[in-house]
């Protein structure tokens, strides 16, 4: 049985704000979806940007198969205790020789603390789609993105973004608006595969999100208003419930690779096949 560790790179708060409006923190959500994908894991959660969380030493986080880091708002370039515990987390999870996979703000703690770089976006955040990602020479051939089209879109919502991978990174994925939305990091004996979007969240959780943030969508120009914001947001419920919806699809600009489930998860997916085959042939 694989055992899979789910980071929360939420605080307390920002998962109670969360919960109330999808139900969910994003570890709880990361959780369910792997939970779907491989039915026989045992998976558990931790919170380590929390003050009163358990810390998990070298030889713990070996016993787990894989580690998971989730989305938030985290401010890596914050020097604040919620910040630092969450970079000795990371830092201990690449020491350990465990593989990790990590979304958002997962890519960017695992950059942040390999040594990168990341910042404010310098134009204005991507909301809702990130549009035409586009593999690298790199990627093209890398097992993460096996299976993508030469371009796609996928679920994102960030203001933030890496502004310089680490020293033995490959950049494996960019789009027009942020340079580095794909990466490999190998760092301190460990590997990690992260992605700038979000292949565990379904369209509601990111209608939910654009909801959260509508005043800042439209502060960044993205948006007139609240209400245009909010018919965006609707035609994600839509697609949450009928994927295959064309006027839907027609009218958020994407086709089946963000439509469709088993599209959007493919680099989960990917990485979840890849621990399978390294688990078989050791």
């Amino acid at each position: 049985m694989l055992r899979f560790l789910v980071a929360e790179s939420e605080t307390e708060d920002e998962r109670k704000t969360r919960r109330r409006s999808v139900g969910k923190s994003s570890g709880e959500t990361y959780a369910a979806t792997l939970a779907q994908l491989r039915p026989d894991a045992d998976i558990a959660i931790v919170a380590p940007a929390d003050e009163d969380a358990d810390v998990i030493d070298i030889e713990a986080m070996r016993a787990f198969d894989a580690v998971f880091i989730t989305g938030s708002p985290l401010h890596v370039y914050d020097d604040t205790p919620e910040v630092r515990r969450q970079l000795a987390f990371m830092r201990t999870v690449f020491a350990s020789g465990t593989q990790s996979f990590g979304s958002c703000a997962g890519l960017q703690l695992a950059v942040a603390a390999a040594g990168g770089k990341v910042r404010k976006m310098p134009g204005p955040m991507e909301a809702g789609v990130a549009r035409r990602i586009t593999a690298t020479e790199a990627g093209q051939g890398h097992p993460l993105l096996a299976g993508r089209p030469p371009s796609w879109d996928a679920p994102a919502i960030h203001g933030d973004e890496v502004e310089a991978l680490p020293a033995d990174a490959t950049l494996l994925a960019t789009n027009g608006v942020t340079a580095i939305q794909a990466a490999e990091i190998r760092h301190a004996g460990g590997i990690f595969w992260g992605v700038q979007y979000h292949p565990e969240l379904a369209p509601g959780e990111i209608a939910a999100a654009l909801r959260r943030q509508a005043s800042d969508i439209v502060a960044a120009g993205l948006a007139e208003t609240t209400d245009d914001v909010e018919c965006r947001a609707a035609q994600l419920d839509i697609l949450q419930h009928e994927p295959d919806r064309l006027s839907a699809m027609w009218s958020l600009g994407v086709d089946r690779e963000f439509a469709t489930e088993a599209n959007r998860r493919l680099e989960l997916t990917n990485f979840l096949n890849h621990l399978v085959e390294d688990n078989d042939d050791r």
